[in-house]
C-alpha cells in the first residue's frame, strides 16, 4: 500500500521522470478522452468550462474542447515546448474554444471558483506533494464543480511473457520515479489524497490500458525500447545509480523482444476519482 505523505512535507526533489523526448510524446499523443478519461464522459455537458492541468501535447484537452464547445477549455503545462505543440494541434484541428498556457500546479494563475471541471491525467504521480496540488485544484473549482483525476499504478502493472529484462525495467523505473520525488503507485491513493485535500464527495473507479495486438505491441514496446536508452529516464537511471548502460541496453532489448512476440500482453491499471467541491 502506498504510504500517504504528510501534506506539509515537500520532497527535496521534484522532476518529471519521462521528459519530453519524441519517444515519450509519441505515447502521449495517442491519448484521447475515450482511452484515457472515459470515466469523465457522463459528467461532460456542452458549455462547461474546464481546466486541464498537466495537459502535455494536448490531445485529451482538444478532445475535451470538442465535447464541451462552446465552453472554454484551458490546458496548463510546465513545458513551453509542449505548450507550443498543443497550440498547434488545436489550430490544426480547428478547435477554437481551447487555449494553452504555461503554469504551475502549485500556484495556478486563476481566481478562486473559476471552472466547472478540473481535470488531471497522469500528473499527481510525478509530484512531491500531491495533496497540496489537489488543494490548489480545489481552489479554482466552482462550488459543485467536478475534479477528475486519473493516475497509473505501477504496483499492479502486468506483462507476458515474463522476460527478465522487463523485470529489470520495472525495478529501475520504480527507483527512478521515487528518486525524482514522485510515487509510481499513485493510482491507489487518489481517493485518500482527495479527502485529505478537503474533498468529501469522492467516487472512485479503475480502468486499464492493455497493449496486445501486433500494432499495439510495436507502438508501445518500441517506444519504450527507445525511451530506455534515449530519454530522460535513461539519464535519470544512471545519475541515480538505479542502472548502468548495460542494464538499460538489456531493458531496451527486452522491450524489442516483447514487441516481436505474438503472445505479448501488457496491462497498466489506473485509479480514477470524481470529486465534487
Amino acid at each position: 500500500m502506498t504510504d500517504l505523505p504528510d501534506s506539509s512535507e515537500t520532497a527535496p526533489r521534484e522532476v518529471y521522470t519521462h521528459g519530453h523526448h519524441p519517444s515519450v510524446l509519441r505515447s502521449h499523443t495517442w491519448r484521447t478522452v475515450v482511452n484515457s478519461a472515459s470515466y469523465l464522459i457522463p459528467h461532460l455537458h456542452l458549455g462547461q468550462s474546464l481546466l486541464d492541468v498537466g495537459s502535455g501535447p494536448g490531445t485529451i484537452t482538444v478532445d475535451l474542447g470538442r465535447r464541451l464547445a462552446p465552453g472554454q477549455v484551458i490546458g496548463v503545462d510546465a513545458s513551453a515546448d509542449v505548450i507550443d505543440q498543443a497550440r498547434a494541434l488545436a489550430h490544426d484541428e480547428g478547435v477554437h474554444n481551447v487555449s494553452f498556457q504555461i503554469g504551475d500546479v502549485s500556484a495556478l494563475d486563476f481566481p478562486d471558483d473559476s471552472f466547472d471541471i478540473v481535470h488531471a491525467h497522469q500528473l499527481l504521480q510525478h509530484l512531491a506533494n500531491p495533496i497540496a496540488a489537489l488543494t490548489e485544484l480545489r481552489r479554482v473549482l466552482k462550488p459543485g464543480g467536478i475534479l477528475a483525476v486519473r493516475d497509473v499504478d505501477y504496483g499492479g502493472v502486468m506483462w507476458y511473457p515474463q522476460l527478465p529484462g522487463l523485470a529489470t525495467w520495472m525495478r529501475v523505473y520504480r527507483e527512478v520515479h521515487y528518486w525524482n520525488g514522485g510515487d509510481p503507485d499513485s493510482g491507489r491513493a487518489l481517493k485518500a489524497w482527495a479527502r485529505l485535500a478537503g474533498f468529501h464527495n469522492v467516487t472512485s473507479s479503475a480502468s486499464i490500458w492493455c497493449f496486445a495486438s501486433d500494432a499495439e505491441r510495436e507502438w508501445w514496446g518500441l517506444s519504450w525500447a527507445e525511451r530506455a536508452t534515449e530519454s530522460n529516464f535513461a539519464s535519470h537511471a544512471i545519475e541515480s545509480g538505479a542502472a548502468d548502460l548495460a542494464d538499460l541496453t538489456t531493458i531496451a532489448a527486452a522491450w524489442r523482444a516483447w514487441s516481436a512476440n505474438p503472445d505479448g500482453w501488457f496491462g497498466m491499471p489506473h485509479g480514477e476519482i470524481i470529486a465534487r467541491k
